[in-house]
């Protein structure tokens, strides 16, 4: 009988570690799922961030292809506005000649003050001059 006993007991032994190893196997396959759904979740994560980051780097590649756009337009801008003010310069005697001749001003008048030749003052004069 006490073969019996110690028979049961070692059945009994092995029978709970046989319980506690499919357990300890059971709990490992929990635990590598929950695993493998959260790395599914960090990937899923990782690929939303990299498409907002590759959107973000084309919206910076667009705004920087606007500035040099703008840049550009700015300096045309710029030069157009220098070649009118060259103009404005270079038809100032003309147009301050035209208005001291509205006043009665003389070819000499014209001369001193506009630095025109003598010949453009005469001009002047005749274009600008009253009509009797």
């Amino acid at each position: 009988m006490d073969e019996r006993w110690l028979l049961l007991g070692a059945g009994l032994l092995l029978g709970t570690l046989v319980s506690l190893l499919i357990a300890s196997l059971l709990g490992q396959r929990r635990l590598a799922r929950i695993q493998h759904e959260q790395q599914a979740r960090l990937d899923a994560r990782i690929d939303k961030l990299g498409q907002k980051l590759a959107e973000y780097q084309q919206s910076n590649i667009r705004m920087g292809e606007e500035l040099l756009s703008l840049r550009e337009k700015l300096g045309q801008l710029e030069n157009r506005q220098q070649r009118v003010e060259q103009q404005d310069v270079q038809g100032m005697p003309y147009n301050q000649a035209s208005r001291l001749v509205q006043m009665g001003a003389s070819t000499d008048d014209l001369m001193q003050a506009c630095g025109l030749s003598r010949s453009e003052a005469e001009l002047m004069l005749k274009l600008h001059g009253q009509r009797d």
